[in-house]
């Protein structure tokens, strides 16, 4: 009898399903349909005053957030998003919890012959304050470990993938795990830089590496490697690749002291590593992408297009919510920052920096990042 793979093994029973179908149409109620109503409400009826009072809108989310917190339908919205998240981490974690030592134990048998590798660091000083955040208020983070061969910290942050393309409708007919965002981000890639041809790519900040593979597909001479802090994380990957027969190379490190040589990849990627990231830290990820590039090699990057200025006030108010509440602080930090002058500063040239923005369904993302002059 042929083993299940890890894919066979990523299946929810009928209860755990259930929650979680449950789970994804609260979310798209509270992040959508009852936002929608948010911002009308303050249209309608939190604005008017304030402009009243001081004969202009709020000019910001800081002026306007106290119009907010005392509205009981932005309590209710705060409730309910809130609750929705942490209903996410419990459904979930049923699934994972239950399946946990069958995908373990498949993860070590198709590990055990690799095509690829995997470079664990086990003294890695994972940086604060991301070291100690729980990201999206994820229940031990992504770092949390309790043995070597432990995959709950990655099999988790999957599952919620799994849960928001189940929301949206996209695992009808695809795979569990299929890299729709890697295929996408790889697609931008051939469009905006048709004459590259990669000898390296290095996906920076993979996470559970299962967008990884998407490089690997569209560049199939290349030789590609996935880099991220979470030993689980970087684990989830090699082994996901290796059960897929693809070779691909994971490495647990720092982005700002990846180990690797000068000019070692001609193509940089990462998905929404940024906003992620504290502010600090930023510069000098964008200094070591630099120093990594090849001649002519890209750095690009997508990410959260929740730049202020492209915000309605009320946007801005429930992000800034989420930062404040809901396992979301950095996203205001990074989406304040000046990105194209940080990629100056690391090196990129006038001319060959871009920050900008890419349709993906009825949304868009913000890319940016650089290529090194020849």
């Amino acid at each position: 009898m042929t083993a299940n793979t890890l894919s066979d093994l990523y299946r929810p029973n009928h209860d755990e399903a259930a929650k979680q179908r449950f789970v994804g149409v609260l979310k798209g109620y509270a992040n959508q349909t009852l936002e929608q109503h948010l911002a009308e409400h303050y249209a309608r009826e939190l604005e008017p005053p304030f402009v009243a009072l001081h004969h202009r809108a709020p000019a910001n989310r800081s002026e306007a957030r106290s119009l907010f917190e005392a509205d009981s339908l932005y309590q209710l919205w705060g409730s309910m998003v809130y609750a929705s998240q942490s209903l996410m981490w419990q459904s979930v974690g049923e699934t994972c919890r239950r399946i946990g030592p069958a995908f373990e134990a498949r993860a070590a048998a198709v590990t055990r012959r690799p095509r690829g590798s995997l470079q664990l660091n086990p003294a890695l000083n994972l940086p604060e304050p991301i070291a100690s955040t729980e990201i999206h208020r994820q229940p031990g983070g992504y770092y949390h470990a309790e043995r070597d061969q432990d995959l709950h910290a990655a099999l988790i942050y999957f599952g919620t993938l799994e849960l928001y393309r189940a929301a949206k409708g996209l695992t009808a007919h695809a795979p569990v795990g299929e890299p729709g965002i890697g295929r996408y981000i790889a697609s931008v890639v051939r469009r905006r830089y048709p004459d590259l041809q990669p000898r390296r790519i290095l996906d920076l900040g993979c996470g559970p590496g299962t967008d990884t593979i998407a490089y690997q597909e569209a560049f199939p001479d290349a030789e590609v490697h996935g880099l991220d802090l979470s030993a689980p994380f970087v684990r989830f990957g090699h082994a996901w690749a290796e059960e897929l027969g693809v070779e691909l190379h994971f490495r647990q490190a720092d982005a700002r002291q990846t180990g690797y040589p000068d000019g070692y990849f001609d193509l940089i990627v990462s998905h929404i590593l940024f906003h992620e990231t504290w502010h600090d830290i930023t510069p000098k990820i964008f200094f070591e992408a630099h120093r990594l590039l090849a001649p002519g090699g890209v750095f690009l990057n997508a990410d959260v297009p929740y730049q202020p200025e492209r915000l309605s006030i009320p946007k801005q108010v429930t992000n800034d919510w989420q930062v404040r509440n809901n396992g979301e602080p950095f996203w205001t930090g990074f989406a304040d920052t000046d990105v194209p002058a940080l990629l100056l500063a690391a090196g990129f040239i006038e001319g060959n920096v871009v920050a900008d923005y890419e349709p993906l369904g009825a949304g868009h993302y913000y890319f940016f990042g650089g290529r090194r002059e020849h």
